[in-house]
């Protein structure tokens, strides 16, 4: 966590070296868990999801992006329409702490810099890593392993963002995250001697989770290379 701390704030300098248009700000809204414990619904968030975002534009087009995003995934199997996960009756909750890298692309330019208002819809995807406590299930109770792993994944977000008053810019988001770890929700014990055991559910699915939400930046910094004039 600590080098991959150092590698952002690096790379976050050398973009305001450059003196290029930054974005800073918050996300707020709320995160859901796809997986082997509780409901299956895909947009349907039951925590709070809030966290920092910035983004470097790096034309009208695409901007480069970074995000830290603190929540915590529940599972409720008595919430689900599987008759064979309510007659189980198992639950979860694990806090987790999301950072991502990637690109952001837009539909339509996105001039900062113009003084009518824009608006456009966009995509990001990149990569994720998500830090969470390992747990299993004895006897149908949710019981920790007393450590944490990283879950690495990659984010699926649509989004629509709009310019809003002077240098603030207001989005709304939904985002899937296809993590490569199958223990988020306990299905899988990250102790290999406990696996064969204490392993459910179906190993060939890895799990997902979501966060939807508003993304409110603060826009600084001189005009790009792609602005007439530079």
């Amino acid at each position: 966590m600590r080098h991959l701390t150092i590698l952002i704030l690096s790379i976050l300098s050398i973009h305001f070296s450059y003196s290029q248009i930054n974005e800073i700000g918050i996300f707020a809204g709320g995160s859901n868990f796809i997986g082997d414990v509780g409901a299956t619904d895909y947009i349907s968030p039951n925590q709070l999801a809030i966290g920092g975002i910035y983004k470097w534009n790096r034309s009208k087009r695409h901007s480069y992006r970074a995000s830290v995003i603190f929540s915590e995934l529940e599972g409720i199997d008595t919430k689900s329409d599987d008759p064979r996960r309510i007659q189980r009756g198992y639950e979860f909750s694990s806090k987790i702490m999301e950072v991502s890298l990637g690109i952001e692309f837009t539909f339509l330019d996105f001039d900062l810099h113009s003084s009518d208002k824009a608006a456009t819809p966009y995509l990001y995807t990149g990569i994720t890593t998500a830090k969470h406590d390992n747990h299993y299930f004895l006897n149908g109770v949710q019981t920790q392993e007393n450590t944490s792993s990283w879950a690495y994944g990659i984010p699926m977000v649509v989004g629509f963002k709009a310019s809003f008053i002077d240098n603030i810019i207001i989005g709304i988001e939904v985002g899937a995250r296809y993590t490569f770890s199958d223990g988020l929700d306990g299905s899988l014990p990250n102790d290999k001697s406990r696996q064969q055991q204490y392993k459910f559910g179906n190993i060939n699915n890895n799990d997902w989770y979501m966060f939807s939400g508003l993304t409110l930046t603060y826009t600084f910094g001189e005009n790009p290379c792609y602005c007439p004039g530079n």
